[in-house]
């Protein structure tokens, strides 16, 4: 095949990986005590650090062999904790910046291509609705803890790096929406959590080569286990299921369908008054299509109260 006909099809036969470092693998998530209530009037500062490397499983019929990508992302991010008619809720924003590399045989011809550059922020925004009273700091240390059904809102903004004529990009060039309800249980030291989402997303009209892109709902859930030390210090085993996602170029469906399983562990260490580091670490268990990343990452969290 000559070299024009392998760029013309390059978008199609691409098309199920494109978006792998835009969409910052964000189904393959671990999140454990995600609807903890904590007290309102409460300011969180976090440095996150993640680094992302493994496979990615693409249908077998494409002449793409070997691809595999790794990704290194740092975050900066504020979030705030507050009354919401008389329930907990906090909302939260993240900004990633981001190193990418993805690597593979196209027409059996290696190809590698990198990147550095910001990510797509998001916004999320989370309210325990039974269970989970706004409680001012004196309340929520007297309070026993107790089961609580909460339910949050992520927005990924189309605000990354993009460039319509490159292959790979750290932004989506799209809107991505994830409702999601969770429950916590309490039993002891222990802690159990669970939570059902789904990924939204909007079409890319300006996708490469000029192809309109589209994706069906990606949808995820989550379970973690969870043993309390003391505060701030404690662990969590991990473990989510996500499936869906076709995507479709000018409505052409591609055989990208995910239904892939991931297992990790979580543990969170005191370090000064209001200060904690976050260890974490993932693997994939199943994965049928798409990213199967080894993941590890560590965040800087600063927690204080407003003085009044």
């Amino acid at each position: 095949m000559n070299g024009t006909r392998k760029m013309r099809l390059l978008p199609v036969l691409l098309a199920p990986f494109l978006l792998l470092l835009a969409s910052g693998a964000s189904a393959q998530e671990l999140d454990p005590r995600a609807y903890t209530p904590a007290p309102i009037g409460g300011n969180l500062l976090i440095g996150a650090f993640t680094y992302q490397q493994g496979d990615v499983l693409l249908d077998p019929t494409l002449p793409i062999t070997d691809l595999s990508a790794k990704l290194a992302a740092g975050t900066l991010g504020y979030g705030r904790t507050f009354s919401f008619f008389g329930r907990y809720a906090n909302v939260g924003f993240g900004l990633p910046g981001a190193w990418a590399s993805a690597e593979g045989n196209v027409f059996e011809e290696r190809r590698e291509v990198t990147r550095t550059g910001l990510g797509d922020a998001r916004v999320k925004l989370a309210v325990n609705v039974l269970g989970g009273p706004a409680l001012k700091a004196a309340e929520f240390v007297r309070a026993k803890p107790r089961t609580v059904l909460g339910a949050s809102l992520t927005v990924s903004t189309p605000t990354g790096e993009y460039f319509p004529d490159k292959l790979i990009n750290l932004g989506a060039n799209r809107w991505a929406f994830k409702p999601e309800i969770g429950v916590s249980h309490p039993i002891g030291r222990w802690l159990l959590d669970a939570y059902a989402g789904v990924w939204l997303f909007t079409a890319n009209d300006e996708f490469y080569g000029g192809v309109r892109r589209t994706q069906d709902p990606l949808y995820t859930v989550q379970a973690h286990v969870s043993y309390t030390v003391k505060q701030s210090l404690w662990i969590a085993g991990d473990a989510t299921f996500y499936s869906g996602g076709r995507s479709y170029m000018d409505d052409l469906a591609r055989q990208d369908f995910q239904s892939n399983t991931r297992v990790g562990l979580t543990a969170s260490f005191p370090i000064a008054k209001g200060h904690s580091v976050k260890i974490s670490g993932a693997t994939g268990a199943t994965t049928r299509i798409g990213q199967d990343f080894n993941t590890i990452g560590i965040a800087y969290q600063y927690i204080w109260l407003d003085r009044r």
